[in-house]
């Protein structure tokens, strides 16, 4: 039986025939913690959509995981994601309106600027992650909350950490350095919002004073918008980092797919759903059972801790015909990544418009590229992506 906090060897590298086993063997898969680890794609859109029966709130689960008030315990319960309404309708009103499509649409122009400078600054040797994928990200979040350029070397070090405690088996190692990252974190942004506080730049581009003008209007408490804060600097990161180096290793594999996009660079837009959908960033997401309920001739008591795997689901050939398969123009693609329901992510149209730009133009300026030996995998369940990505950009 799969057991999540022991998976099998080579599971970080290729969890897909351990999906596969899954959706057809056991879709509903009991967990020695009395948990369940769920599989196909119709049960996971279902859960999905009923927010009456399934749950966002993680204060029981995580409560033995952290410890109550632990700096962990705080971040993760306050954060859009493991909430349910009101907290959860505040915070994310908030966040839909600064990211509505007009303000999206001023952020393009910056955002070609800052890829194509990224760009320029690499040689014929690259380490993909840590020069493009990851910096990607990291500056347009500074960006939209106004941090100064400056500061924001620690920022993606401390979202490894923070977003790394949420694996299902942590060490104690893990845990404190975890909580230091949310400490330290905090403090870090103390400055920030309260010079932003005294000098407030234009809430329709800058979400920091958005989110502070919320906090005044009593939409949010000091703590809600601190941790939020983090949240939006950490999801955004870690999701959007995974879903370009995905990428990049995916077009490296499938030379063919890659003389597809080049010859017919239009389909970008239904392409990056497609490698959404076949390397999702994120794998699992959780809920929390309010009923009894049983799924499969599988009885799921109230109160129990279900583990969707994304991955599994979008791989699912009940809902993708080929679904092993990479179809730049696949449609339709409901694809899971960015979950669904009331709790699709936020940044939905941000992460596509960050993945359709920077691999747009880096196959543009690199067509060539290929991956070189020392490729290593991120080795984590719960998000899929890489630590180090190298390779010859002009290979010829």
């Amino acid at each position: 039986m799969f057991d999540l906090t022991a998976p099998p060897q080579g599971f970080h590298e290729n969890p897909y025939p351990t999906y596969q086993w899954l959706r057809d063997q056991a879709p509903v898969c009991p967990q020695p913690d009395g948990s369940f680890v769920l599989s196909r794609y119709a049960d996971l859109d279902m859960i999905y959509r009923d927010t009456d029966r399934f749950l966002s709130d993680k204060k029981k689960v995580f409560a033995p995981k952290y410890g109550v008030g632990s700096p962990l315990y705080e971040h993760h319960t306050t954060s859009l994601v493991f909430n349910d309404p009101p907290l959860h309708t505040r915070v994310r009103k908030v966040m839909v309106g600064a990211l509505n499509p007009r303000a999206l649409a001023r952020m393009e122009p910056g955002l070609v600027v800052m890829v194509d400078r990224l760009l320029d600054g690499m040689g014929d040797t690259s380490e993909l992650i840590m020069d493009f994928a990851g910096a990607i990200p990291i500056e347009l979040i500074g960006n939209l909350l106004g941090i100064p350029a400056d500061a924001r070397a620690p920022l993606r070090d401390w979202s490894l950490l923070i977003l790394g405690a949420l694996e299902p088996a942590l060490t104690d190692r893990q845990l404190a350095t975890g909580n230091a990252a949310v400490i330290d974190f905090l403090a870090y942004l103390r400055d920030i919002i309260e010079d932003r506080r005294s000098h407030p730049l234009d809430p329709a581009t800058d979400v920091l004073t958005r989110l502070i003008q919320a906090d005044d209007d009593g939409g949010l408490t000091d703590v809600e918008l601190y941790q939020n804060c983090i949240f939006i600097l950490n999801a955004g990161h870690e999701t959007t980092t995974n879903l370009i180096g995905n990428t990049l290793a995916l077009l490296d594999q499938d030379r063919t797919a890659r003389a597809e996009l080049r010859a017919n660079p239009d389909l970008i837009n239904t392409a990056v759903d497609e490698f959404l959908r076949m390397e999702s960033p994120n794998q699992f997401g959780n809920r929390l059972t309010t009923e009894d309920i049983t799924l499969h001739g599988t009885r799921i008591p109230a109160g129990s801790d279900l583990h969707l795997c994304i991955g599994a689901a979008n791989r699912d050939p009940a809902q993708f015909d080929e679904p092993d398969t990479l179809k730049l123009d696949r449609r339709p693609n409901k694809h899971l990544a960015f979950a669904g329901g009331a709790h699709t992510c936020v940044g939905a149209t941000l992460a596509r418009m960050e993945g359709r730009i920077a691999v747009g133009r880096f196959l543009h300026r690199f067509p060539n590229y290929a991956l070189t030996p020392g490729a290593k995998r991120a080795g984590r369940i719960r998000f899929r992506g890489f630590e180090r990505l190298p390779a010859n950009l002009n290979q010829g």
